[in-house]
Parts: structure tokens; C-alpha cells; sequence
């Protein structure tokens, strides 16, 4: 029996709109070799059986063809699931097609007939092709996330069947607003200027005027996606687009593979590298929190999204923040306790560094006092040992990383922002209980200290290639670290308390000193 009071029997039997909508549709997507593209694209051949063709835009990278990149992402473990339902990966390229390009360069780098095809066939297309790097050269991030929104739009106003077309954007595009609504914003500049002026400049004259174009803005990324967002929005007037701002998109949370990635960006990297030993110290508001998204619940809601958008006619819901802060907030000092919990005493990492531990800083200068007892200073001595030994040094290249993505984090770390997310949950209320369950986009059921497990278990195997069979060694090599953890503290603060207690004899001895002076000046006089 379900829990909404329905047998298993009863939910099978009920029908399933969302996978419907997709019936016979040609699904143009780019970014689909990407973190979320990736999930959308076995999502859709999973639980879509009967879509018309999925159609990837891919560009050759590191001397791999689009063809064997491809290949590559459909034998990864996310698609083992899609692979023992279909029979293996020949079935799935049946129902795909990639064309050759690049959301970047002049005209999508697509051949003429591949642009033909794409007019004449495609009825949805997904833009989720973007960098996602906060510190990328502002040209670049312009060209891929502004030029190649501007230039999908136009291709898309030349489809001749096109129903729908999605824009990928994100809920941390608009920093001003410290409730993000469900409704279009001014752009920071006008991105068709913007576009024309990175085309003729060179980067160094970009990287000049950066910081008075960025103006409030923290990064390239929240900067271009802004403008993205409004030549998307522009183009609602001549063709059906919706945008959708996920928050901060993590790990899957359910399905297919618990905790999957392929990236280390947000909190995965933040435990890692706390899990590692190597972070030890972080400035951070330690009772804020951030908006966190697992990448299948937005995969659902971009699903749920088309078929409310085509079978609704819902023309008014055409901007949605995808967010969860609604329903619930995790603070930053609740996320590292949790990961720490379940690295140490679950989950261990293969070679820490140290045992885990320090803390959150509320203080900068603080941060950076600790920072150089304990990111630097160790990075030094561990690498001059390692290069003693005949090793390439590697902490100090590691650290300078480290510092140079807290100069961004930091940033969201030590502010804070909300969102309205009244059109998914109210379109949500649409769904029966079989969608409810094949597409889920609430919490309802959500383990945090599970879902945290799930996702450094699968870290170490996906991102670390350390497997299960290691465990027992990276505990033991745990225990270790504790021991000398301990004996290093119990050494530090030795050394203190002897130091101190020189200090107060020495001090003790040059008062007693001088009050022996003065009784004899006394009675000498």
C-alpha cells in the first residue's frame, strides 16, 4: 500500500501525463554532456520510452569526437540502470542523434543541414549549455551564456514546429533582490550591447573594464546568466518560452544511482575536501544556509514543467523558481557536521591528510589566522617533505585552489537570499499519485543524514575511484590520524603552557625584582 492509500496495483494503473507529453516529440539539447544534461537525457530515455528522438548538440573535446563522447556517457554507472532496461547502449543511440557544434562559436558552429534538420524537425529545445565556472573571463562566460542563448532563440524562431523552449537559468542570477519572485527582472546591462562589444574586444581589454561592468555583481557567472535570462525572456513575445531557476543544483538525491556526480562543485567539494583534512577553516556565517537543489528533482521539474507549459496551456507560469528553502533549511554548520559525522565514522576517505576537524569563522581575520597555521604552513612543510623524498609537491598548488574558490564562496556564504516558489508547488498539486512518485519534486521523505551518505559514498567511487573494498584500510588509516591528532594537540598546547609558565616565572621574577628594589630604596632613604 502506497502511502497516500493506493496499492502498488492502483498507482501502476493510473496514467502517466508526463511521460505522454514527450510521445513522439524531437528533443533538441544543449548542455546535455553536462552534470544536468546528462540526467536529463537518461531520464527522458527511461521513463519516456516512446519520445520521438533526442537530439544533442556536442562539440569535439580533449580529441574525442562528439560520437565517442557520447558513447562514453552512455556507458557511465548513471545510465546502468537505463542499459539493463533497454538491453545495452545500442537501443539508446537509436533514439538518439548528435550534431556536431559548439553554444559558444558564431552560428553554433552547425552545419547548414544540421540547422535545416533542427527547423524542420525539433519540437522542444532545452538551452542548458553554460559555463558554470563563477570565475571564468568575462568574454568567454559572454559568448557561451549570452551570445549562445541570443543565437539558440534565433534558431528557435526558425523552427517550424516548435512547442516549447526551455532556458536554464538560475535562481542566483538577480543577487539585489533578496527574495528572488517568480517574475522577470532588469538585466544589469543590455545584453545585445553587451554581446556586440565582447565580439570586437580583445581579453585584455575586457579583463580592464570587468569590474566596472560587473559593477555589484560578484562574477562573470551571475553577471551573464542575468543577461541570458533577459533575451530569453524577450523572446516570450514571438515564441512559447518558459525559464527555470534552479538553485543550487547537488547530487542525485533518489534516482537512478543515490548521491551520483560528476563534479566536485558546491558542497561535495566543501566535504571532500573537509573530509580529506586539507579545509580546516572556512569564513562563514555558520547559521545561514544556502538553497540546495538535487539535480533528479529539477530533472522532474523540468519534465513537469514541459507538460504543464503544452497540455495546460499554463502561458502565465512561464518563469519558476526551482528552490527548496521553502520546505527546508539546512545551515552551513549542519551540512559540515553531518558530512564530518559520516567521514569519520562512516564513510572514511582513502589518505587523509590530517583527521578532520576546525571550524566556521565568523571572523576574517580570524579565518586568515588560522588559515596560515593550518591550510599554509603544513602545505609548505609537507610539500618541502615530499620533495625531500623525491615526490612532486602538490599541497601548496592545492591550497592556492582552495583559496581561490573561498574568494567566491565566501561571497554566498556571508549573505543570504529567498525565494518564492508558488508555481511548482502549486502545479505539483496537479500531479496524481503515480507521477507524484515518478517525478518527485518535494521532500516528503528526505533523510539528510542519508542523503549525505549516499553522496560522499558515491564521491569516493565516482569522483575518487576509491571503492568499497578500501574502506577498511581508510579507517584504519583514520584511527591513525586521530592518534597523532591528538598527540600533535597534546604537544601544541604543552609547548604553550610551558611557554606561558616560563613567561609568568620570568615575569614573577622581574616584579619580585623590582619590589625588592624599591623596599631597599625605601629603607635606604
Amino acid at each position: 500500500m502506497s502511502s497516500e492509500g493506493y496499492s502498488e496495483a492502483e498507482v501502476e494503473a493510473m496514467p502517466n501525463r508526463i511521460s505522454e507529453t514527450f510521445t513522439g516529440m524531437k528533443v533538441f539539447i544543449t548542455g546535455g554532456t553536462g552534470f544536468m544534461g546528462k540526467v536529463l537525457v537518461e531520464k527522458l530515455l527511461r521513463k519516456c520510452p516512446d519520445i520521438g528522438q533526442i537530439i544533442l548538440l556536442v562539440r569535439p573535446k580533449k580529441g574525442k569526437t562528439p560520437k565517442q563522447r557520447l558513447e562514453e556517457m552512455l556507458n557511465d554507472a548513471l545510465f546502468e540502470k537505463l542499459r539493463n532496461l533497454r538491453g545495452g547502449v545500442e537501443p539508446l543511440l537509436a533514439k538518439m542523434l548528435i550534431v556536431s557544434g559548439d553554444a559558444s562559436a558564431p552560428g553554433l558552429a552547425l552545419s547548414e543541414e544540421d540547422k535545416q534538420m533542427i527547423r524542420d524537425d525539433v519540437n522542444i529545445i532545452v538551452h542548458a549549455a553554460a559555463t558554470i565556472r563563477f570565475d571564468e573571463e568575462l568574454k568567454k562566460a559572454v559568448l557561451l551564456n549570452v551570445r549562445g542563448t541570443k543565437l539558440m532563440l534565433e534558431l528557435a524562431r526558425e523552427c517550424k514546429n516548435l512547442v516549447l523552449f526551455i532556458h536554464i537559468s538560475t535562481a542566483y542570477c538577480h543577487l539585489h533582490e533578496k527574495l528572488l519572485e517568480e517574475k522577470p527582472y532588469p538585466p544589469p546591462a543590455d545584453p545585445h550591447n553587451i554581446i556586440q562589444a565582447m565580439e570586437w574586444m580583445d581579453e585584455e581589454t575586457v579583463e580592464a573594464i570587468t569590474p566596472k561592468l560587473l559593477s555589484k555583481l560578484p562574477n562573470s557567472y551571475a553577471f551573464t546568466k542575468a543577461l541570458g535570462e533577459a533575451l530569453a525572456v524577450e523572446a516570450m513575445q514571438d515564441i512559447p518560452v518558459i525559464v527555470l531557476r534552479p538553485s543550487i543544483v547537488i547530487p542525485i538525491w533518489q534516482e537512478p544511482v543515490p548521491g551520483w556526480t560528476d563534479n566536485i562543485n558546491g558542497p561535495t567539494g566543501l566535504l571532500i575536501g573537509a573530509g580529506k583534512g586539507v579545509i580546516r577553516t572556512m569564513y562563514c556565517k555558520s547559521n545561514s544556509y544556502a538553497d540546495y537543489l538535487p539535480v533528479d528533482v529539477f530533472i522532474n521539474g523540468i519534465m513537469i514543467a514541459a507538460w504543464n507549459y503544452i497540455k495546460f496551456g499554463d502561458k502565465a507560469s512561464n518563469v519558476i523558481n526551482f528552490t527548496s528553502s521553502a520546505e527546508i533549511k539546512i545551515t552551513w554548520l549542519e551540512m559540515i557536521d553531518a558530512g564530518r559525522d559520516i567521514i569519520m565514522n562512516r564513510v572514511p576517505l582513502n589518505g587523509v591528510v590530517w583527521y578532520p576537524g576546525g571550524s566556521m569563522k565568523h571572523s576574517r581575520l580570524y579565518h586568515n589566522i588560522c588559515a596560515l597555521f593550518f591550510h599554509w604552513i603544513p602545505a609548505i612543510l609537507i610539500d618541502i617533505l615530499l620533495f625531500c623524498l623525491g615526490y612532486k609537491p602538490v599541497l601548496m598548488r592545492v591550497h592556492r585552489r582552495i583559496s581561490k574558490g573561498f574568494d567566491v564562496f565566501e561571497y554566498y556564504t556571508n549573505n543570504q537570499w529567498d525565494f518564492k516558489s508558488d508555481i511548482a508547488q502549486t502545479v505539483r498539486t496537479r500531479l496524481n499519485p503515480r507521477e507524484r512518485r515518478d517525478f518527485k519534486i518535494d521532500a516528503v521523505g528526505l533523510d539528510i543524514s542519508k542523503y549525505f551518505e549516499d553522496c560522499i559514498r558515491a564521491a569516493r567511487i565516482f569522483i575518487l575511484k576509491e571503492y568499497d573494498d578500501t574502506l577498511p584500510a581508510a579507517r584504519r588509516h583514520m584511527t591513525i590520524m586521530w592518534f597523532v591528532d591528538l598527540v600533535v594537540r597534546c604537544l601544541f598546547w604543552g609547548l604553550m603552557l610551558y611557554w606561558l609558565s616560563g613567561w609568568v616565572s620570568t615575569l614573577f621574577s622581574s616584579v619580585a625584582g623590582s619590589a625588592d628594589e624599591i623596599l631597599v630604596a625605601t629603607q635606604t632613604s
